[in-house]
């Protein structure tokens, strides 16, 4: 019997995040032409031809359309940070691993342009974003920590600092692809802020 009901779950499953992404789309476009503050969810389910309490259904809020849930990021990075560290130094492996989000980021360059956009332009966005690094933090910073040598509070210190920089860095980039218009490719420009940063950092 569950294997006759898979195909059935699976088709609902794809139906809604079809419809989940309809719904983000229209809304991106909408927070970038007039506004994130000035667009609303009755504006944006008029436009997707549903009721604001379908919204809801598909969304906890405005914000979660732009950013979502952070994990999305940041359990990939996490993965390729913990295989990083096995042959590279500190400072590598984060670069190395922060490639997981440039990766998904550039599967669909509009819609990270777009999102960017939207985001820097927008306070209670940006809010969130830094509750998004205090997630990555939770993850990233345990392995860096064990990859570091000293007392366990200089390990964890050096652990948060140089995490924190790593995410400064990707942030950047992410402004940097918006304030370029798109024309350099957000790993490149990732590439540069790392390569600054890469003679202070205490990974050797």
């Amino acid at each position: 019997m569950s294997e006759t009901m898979s195909p059935g779950r699976g088709l609902r499953q794809r139906t809604r995040d079809a419809v989940r992404q309809q719904i983000a789309e229209v809304a991106l476009v909408m927070f970038d032409e007039q506004g994130f503050d000035e667009t609303t969810v009755d504006q944006i389910a008029a436009a997707v031809d549903i009721s604001p309490r379908s919204f809801f259904r598909y969304f906890a809020s405005k914000e979660d359309v732009v950013l979502g849930d952070p994990m999305v990021y940041g359990e990939p990075v996490r993965q390729r940070l913990t295989q990083a560290l096995e042959s590279m130094p500190v400072w590598n492996a984060l670069r190395a691993a922060f490639q997981a989000a440039v990766e998904i980021s550039e599967s669909n360059p509009e819609w990270a342009l777009r999102a960017t956009r939207v985001m820097i332009s927008t306070p209670s966005l940006r809010a969130r974003n830094t509750e998004k690094h205090l997630a990555w933090m939770t993850v990233l910073v345990p392995p860096v920590a064990d990859a570091l040598t000293g007392t366990e509070d200089e390990r964890q210190y050096h652990a948060r600092a140089i995490t924190l920089c790593a995410l400064t860095c990707f942030d950047v980039a992410s402004a940097e692809l918006v304030h370029r218009g798109g024309a350099v490719e957000t790993g490149v420009l990732l590439d540069d802020a790392f390569r600054m940063l890469r003679p202070a950092a205490l990974v050797d």
